[in-house]
């Protein structure tokens, strides 16, 4: 539940930042965000208002799941979001100075905000004995695992954006950028991000071998990953078009098959 509140809270935040709020309003929300306190509403517009007061009480409703001695845990869920904001802000700006950022600056901002970080700290709050101190201190640092998770899921997303085709508030994406910077061809661009995705794979199967203190956490992340190509293969966006995904959800849960 904790989970699709947060994928919940993602679209609606990014869809704030890219398409309802002005640059002025997504500094104003980030400021806000950073300062997380009922008082920040006072730097808002109106409707941002409600929305922000509504991302308030929903962490408090994480917090309100939890044992005492793990309500501590929301903490590091709030923080992974306040760095999803930063990241926001930043795509934010890049679109409003129309500004096409180098590959490697783009994949930096935009692997977060594909919203995987978060993800991956908030899937552990509600986990039990998965989600130690040691465990969440190592999906809020975003390396290895948790950032193979970001690659993968922007990656995946970019190569179904590139194929569909870009809507007019996107910043550019990271084949966009790799074949603007690269004077490349888009099939070199599409085949470049096709590794990169396979070097994420390989970073994450790495981590299931290196941190074994870690492994449920780790585990409960790579089955984030492992979820992207149900969205996104064949370079297809199911998430976005979620009709696509309905005669699966069908056979799984509504008409299994009879034994």
């Amino acid at each position: 539940m904790i989970l699709a509140k947060i994928i919940a809270i993602i679209i609606m935040t990014d869809d704030t930042y890219d398409v309802r709020a002005t640059l002025v309003e997504c500094k104003q929300l980030n400021e806000a965000i950073q300062r997380w306190e009922e008082s920040a509403t006072s730097l808002l517009p109106e409707y941002l208002q409600k929305f922000y007061l509504k991302l308030m009480s929903t962490f408090k409703e994480f917090e309100d799941e939890l044992k005492p001695d793990e309500k501590y845990r929301v903490a590091f869920s709030t923080k992974a979001f306040q760095i999803l904001s930063n990241n926001y802000l930043q795509e934010a700006e890049w679109f409003h100075q129309n500004h096409k950022p180098r590959f490697n600056d783009q994949v930096k901002v935009s692997s977060v905000c594909s919203g995987g970080p978060w993800v991956c700290v908030g899937l552990l709050v509600g986990m039990g004995d998965t989600a130690t101190k040691e465990a969440l201190e190592w999906a809020l640092g975003c390396t290895d695992a948790v950032r193979a998770c970001a690659e993968v899921t922007r990656f995946m997303n970019d190569l179904a954006s590139f194929k569909r085709g870009k809507n007019k508030n996107d910043v550019a994406s990271s084949v966009e950028c790799y074949i603007s910077e690269y004077g490349v061809a888009s099939e070199v661009a599409i085949a470049k991000i096709g590794s990169l995705i396979e070097d994420a794979w390989k970073t994450t199967n790495q981590a299931r071998f290196e941190l074994p203190e870690l492994l449920p956490a780790v585990q409960r992340v790579a089955n984030i990953t492992i979820s992207m190509p149900f969205m996104y293969d064949d370079k297809t966006d199911a998430f976005t078009f979620s009709s696509r995904l309905e005669g699966t959800i069908k056979r799984l849960f509504v008409n299994p098959i009879e034994l």
